[in-house]
């Protein structure tokens, strides 16, 4: 079963609880973000591009128990970076569960395999292993040979010692819908994975390839065709995902995002407005919620949301209208994906505002901060700075996966 009956019902319990309590918005998941550092330099990515000192810093155990707190949502994912080179990723991932929070650990799987030894299997941990597509595919999307062997072998190994492991594929247009069939089957059948979760990739606005993202239009033909061939061949891959969200993606539903869905806490703080966009940070999970302006955002509001169609955003919507229309869910489950006819009506994006680029005024007031601390303890931080500034940026962010940067993290 690719969601555990477990989690299915405390997760139900929970938006039970919220809609009683008449709470219009609130999260799914916790975004813990515990540290930017990362092994890899994906060229689609957008969330490595910071200074040395910003990759440098980690929220500790006590922070990210107290966002998990703070937030209360019943599922917490650990993105990043790579949260494997967190030095208290154990004692964090422990310390969620004993909360019987239920935790996705997501990671490249390239240190996996040392690291399995630091956890133990429980129903309430899954490791969310990035794979996207097949060798070919997904060793290009990284831009590092050997990482899909690597992360398959890691996976094969934390399956054979009792972990839940899903698979985190995320889709651009350099795959076609078979290429990405042939990889669910493979998931499945070879991997055996527990789920798989997919997305169309967002249009991160520091990501060094800006030629590969899919348009929202691109997404749902795509998803459309694949979801065909699973028709023909009659396969019910494990897909994490709600029905209607997969829905969505395929075009047969007009949902807005619910950008609170999916909460995020970094070190920067309380991220505004959601995983993908860092528009500003509140000091609290209460300020985040109660003082965003939330109707900023959003496809058809905002002109970076133009083209996402991403679970992070949509998912929390799609289980919301779940609770709302149970008989429409139910149909789409057993009758599965419509893939052909006209399409659900696209959102207006006529007066969606003009894109604001605040990332380096945030990354400038962020290590000013950082300097004036470093500066009470007689270091030469704002020296560093001077001196990165004069050097040719790489846009990595991240680094290699060498053993000088996973010692250093």
């Amino acid at each position: 079963m690719s969601v555990p009956l477990i989690q299915q019902y405390r997760v139900a319990t929970y938006l039970i609880k919220q809609r009683l309590f008449g709470r219009k918005k609130y999260p799914l998941v916790l975004m813990l973000e515990p540290l930017f550092r990362c092994n890899l330099a994906c060229p689609g990515c957008g969330k490595i591009d910071y200074p040395k000192p910003i990759l440098n810093q980690r929220l500790s155990y006590e922070d990210c128990m107290k966002a998990v707190d703070e937030c209360g949502a019943p599922m917490v994912s650990i993105p990043g970076g790579e949260p494997l080179l967190h030095k208290e990723i154990k004692e964090i991932v422990e310390g969620i569960v004993s909360r019987k929070k239920f935790v996705y650990l997501c990671t490249n799987a390239l240190l996996l395999e040392k690291r399995l030894d630091k956890f133990t299997p429980s129903q309430y941990l899954t490791f969310s292993v990035h794979l996207d597509g097949l060798e070919e595919h997904h060793d290009h999307a990284v831009n590092q040979d050997g990482t899909f062997q690597r992360a398959v072998k890691a996976i094969k190994e934390a399956k054979r010692r009792g972990f839940r492991v899903n698979v985190n594929c995320t889709l651009f247009d350099q795959m076609t819908a078979g290429e990405a069939a042939d990889f669910f089957d493979f998931a499945s059948d070879e991997l055996g994975v527990d789920a798989i979760t997919v997305s169309p990739g967002y249009e991160y606005e520091r990501a060094p390839d800006q030629q590969h993202f899919l348009s929202r239009k691109k997404t749902k033909n795509l998803f459309r065709d694949i979801f065909r061939i699973g028709k023909e061949k009659g396969r019910a891959w494990p897909f994490s995902a709600s029905p209607l969200f997969l829905n969505f993606l395929a075009g047969n539903e007009e949902y807005h995002c619910t950008p609170w869905g999916m909460a995020t806490r970094n070190v920067f703080g309380w991220q505004r407005p959601c995983y993908l966009l860092g528009e500003g940070y509140a000091n609290s999970f209460k300020e985040l919620m109660e003082e965003t302006e939330w109707d900023k955002y959003g496809t058809g509001n905002y002109e970076k949301c133009a083209n996402c169609m991403v679970h992070s955003g949509y998912e929390a919507t799609a289980v919301d209208d779940t609770f709302s229309n149970p008989l429409k869910a139910l149909m789409v489950a057993v009758r599965g994906i419509k893939t052909e006819g006209e399409m659900a009506p696209e959102i207006d994006l006529s007066s969606q505002r003009e894109a604001d680029y605040v990332h380096d005024e945030l990354v400038g007031d962020f290590m000013t901060r950082l300097e004036e601390e470093d500066s009470k303890h007689g270091g030469d931080l704002k020296k560093t700075r001077v001196r990165a500034a004069m050097t040719p940026n790489n846009s990595s962010g991240g680094g290699s996966s060498s053993e000088s940067d996973v010692r250093a993290a």
